[in-house]
């Protein structure tokens, strides 16, 4: 019975932690409220001007039908670097399509790359940077203007170290825009400035926008049966790291005054992340308009003298969840590698993985050393759940004989359990509690093969091409239920013929369950199970050893 406890305890305490972790995902317990603080800030335009402040940014229904509805205004504007394949759209000047070309879709077919973004409305996820103002009337933005190229192909040459794109459109007689696009070799970051000229008579008021715009879509090259979070993010140095669903966007649009904060839009291994200068104030903001769903920042309004200009600028990461990069890019950047409440543990245990593959170089072997490593440092506290077990083993007949002789009389049979108990020091809890301790571990071991971006599509060893996948011949899962079924059999019997039956079943279903995790999680798993096996046996025939030599 104790044995029986010991696993649906682990089971247990598991699956409630995996289940409370996605809940926290999809329902942050603080949700992001506007105060009022929190507030835009619209300065008025000085009394000699005339003019009037610049509202909030607010996406446009004409310009989010223009990805669905209206026909492009002309071909895109495609820029090719070391990293990235970019489409550009003249309308707005809005980035509509991204490949990684390091990062194929699938491993079967590395030609084809992986989309990250997208104009198609079924599976939209564009980036979008633009300028509200006002010249001496109605309010005016840049969402749908034309833009003009000096060529409609640019590529990064190969002794280049960066690549600009220069974009030019009139938004009004007097008013030119100027968006420029930089790329540096070996980099994901996108630099992006909009220089605003003015050459009227009178002082414009502007501010720049920049949003992440997707629709509500499930990636069908998502992992299954594991659950990753897909949505807007934000990141501010008073809330940090804060989550707003497609859901809560629907119930409260965001509005927040930010300071060296960012936002973006993250989904499995991938992001995209609008980063503003460092030491300016953002509006934060949120926007839902059918089924697409925008998080942008618009910075302060600004007065442009007539006759002069002024220039906006931001970057813009588009590309894999790489935490080395991300942490040096700006604060809270790295934690787009959501390992939820566990991120304290599952960092160090990242950095230890990756420091592990810098040696060996294959993830599927790091997991193992990782594996050994993590199994040595709870030495000590499996050895004391192994005594404990193997303890009990010793007294189960003696247990069973308990029971014969008191039958349904629990009161007299629980008294004389525990007088034995004492008797032969056992505590019948010492093979529990050392688990528990390591469960946290386990869950933030899970998150970090689950969210590790380099595991995407990382092979290991025969048939194994893709430790992100699950394993296409089911044959890791199938080792792993064994290792179960020989761990079980080490562990002392339960009482109760139910019982021991339930625990007979519990391997196959194991097996079963992890037929459909990543093999990188069921490698961990299997390792796992070897080890314990090993150092239970040794302790198991080191105990009975010396009872055997004490009844002599």
């Amino acid at each position: 019975m104790d044995n029986l406890r010991l696993v649906l305890v682990f089971a247990l305490a598991l699956v409630l932690l995996l289940i409370y972790q996605a809940w926290i995902d999809d329902h942050p317990l603080e949700q992001p409220a506007t105060s009022p603080t929190a507030q835009t800030t619209e300065p008025q335009a000085p009394p000699s001007t005339g003019t009037a402040s610049v509202p909030p940014p607010t996406p446009s229904r004409e310009t989010s039908q223009a990805f669905s509805e209206s026909p492009t205004v002309a071909e895109p504007i495609e820029v090719q670097t070391d990293l990235l394949r970019i489409e550009i759209s003249p309308r707005g000047g809005i980035i509509t399509s991204v490949w990684l070309t390091d990062y194929p879709l699938s491993a079967d077919d590395p030609t084809q790359k992986f989309r990250l973004m997208d104009p198609d409305s079924a599976r939209l996820f564009v980036a979008q940077s633009g300028i509200d103002l006002n010249i001496d009337g109605p309010s005016l933005s840049t969402r749908d203007v034309v833009f003009h190229a000096s060529a409609s192909r640019f590529a990064l040459a190969d002794r280049r170290s960066s690549l600009t794109v220069e974009l030019t459109s009139t938004v009004t007689k007097d008013v030119e825009l100027v968006k420029r696009f930089t790329f540096e070799r070996g980099s994901y970051v996108i630099a992006i400035s909009q220089e605003l000229r003015n050459s009227t008579g009178n002082v414009i008021n502007a501010r720049d926008f920049r949003e992440l715009r997707r629709a509500e879509y499930t990636d069908p090259n998502a992992p299954r049966f594991v659950y990753t979070y897909t949505g807007a993010v934000y990141y501010s140095p008073g809330k940090k790291y804060t989550k707003v669903s497609f859901d809560d966007m629907k119930k409260e649009q965001l509005r927040l005054d930010v300071a060296d904060g960012w936002i973006a839009m993250i989904q499995h291994y991938f992001l995209a992340a609008w980063i503003p200068p460092r030491g300016t104030q953002e509006t934060f903001y949120s926007a839902v308009d059918g089924s697409q769903y925008s998080i942008g920042m618009a910075s302060p309004v600004v007065s442009i003298a007539a006759g002069t200009s002024h220039s906006f600028s931001s970057r813009l990461y588009v590309g894999p969840k790489l935490q080395d990069v991300l942490s040096t890019l700006a604060p809270g950047l790295d934690l787009t590698a959501d390992y939820g409440r566990l991120t304290v543990i599952a960092k160090p245990i990242h950095w230890l993985l990756a420091k592990i593959h810098g040696v060996v170089g294959n993830w599927g072997w790091s997991i193992i050393v990782l594996t050994i490593l993590i199994k040595l440092a709870f030495f000590k506290l499996s050895e004391t759940s192994y005594k404990s077990m193997a303890h009990l083993r010793q007294v189960a007949p003696r247990l069973q004989a308990l029971k014969d002789r008191y039958g349904d009389d629990k009161e007299r049979l629980n008294q004389a359990m525990m007088e034995l108990y004492k008797t032969e020091k056992i505590n019948p809890l010492g093979g529990c509690l050392p688990i528990l301790v390591q469960i946290p571990f386990f869950i933030a071991l899970y998150w970090v093969l689950l969210e590790a971006v380099e595991l995407r599509q990382a092979p290991f060893i025969l048939w194994i091409r893709d430790l992100s996948a699950p394993d296409p011949y089911f044959v890791l899962p199938l080792i792993m239920g064994v290792s179960m079924f020989i761990q079980q059999r080490l562990n002392p019997a339960p009482p109760d013929p139910m019982q021991a039956k339930l625990m007979m079943s519990l391997p196959f279903v194991f097996t079963v369950f992890f037929a459909f995790f990543p093999s990188g999680l069921v490698l961990y798993w299997t390792v796992n199970n070897a080890l314990s096996i090993a150092q239970q046996w040794y302790i198991t025939r080191a105990i009975e050893q010396a009872a055997g030599k004490r009844n002599r």
